[in-house]
């Protein structure tokens, strides 16, 4: 079981092994933490490495260096878009958690720090992603080291809860 904890936190500013961002698609930098990795990391350097990946799938995950951040790598998975919760958008989110602990373990990596994927201008709802991401990463069979990195207070507090709660 993987070892969580929940911080506040600027995702690019902690040293990890492993980044993960939640992605589009494409994996062309776009708003939230998406944008604030590739910036942190190197817009330039990123967007070439992401462009040889040919895209992800939702719910998948593909790794690259991590060029400037303090990490190894960054591993980016896309979350799924909230269209209302009928369009496996739990199964997906769940999949980008456990993908990307996946990614993270054949990359020899000891300590891996999550954003909120999908919760921003995805739309899906922080009280529904919080216990999805959770369970996903206590879940994980791994003695990997998990960091769930919240930028705001409400953010903070739904991890808590879910937490709690589990």
């Amino acid at each position: 079981m993987a070892h969580l904890q929940i911080i506040k936190g600027d995702i690019t500013k902690i040293p990890a092994d492993a980044i993960v961002n939640a992605a589009n698609t494409e994996l062309k930098g776009g708003g939230g933490v998406d944008g604030a990795i590739h910036q942190a990391a190197g817009i330039t350097a990123l967007n070439a490495a992401c462009a040889k990946l040919h895209g992800c799938p939702t719910g998948q995950a593909k790794v690259t260096p991590a060029f400037q951040l303090a990490a190894k790598i960054i591993i980016h998975t896309p979350g799924p878009i909230w269209r209302g919760g009928d369009n496996q958008e739990a199964k997906l989110l769940a999949a980008c958690y456990h993908n990307s602990l996946q990614k993270a373990q054949e990359y020899h990596c000891q300590t891996v720090l999550f954003p909120s994927i999908s919760t921003g201008v995805y739309g899906y709802p922080l009280h529904l992603a919080a216990p999805i991401a959770i369970h996903a990463i206590r879940s994980f069979p791994t003695d990997l080291s998990v960091q769930m990195v919240c930028l705001d207070e409400a953010t903070y507090q739904a991890y808590l809860i879910a937490d709690a709660a589990k």
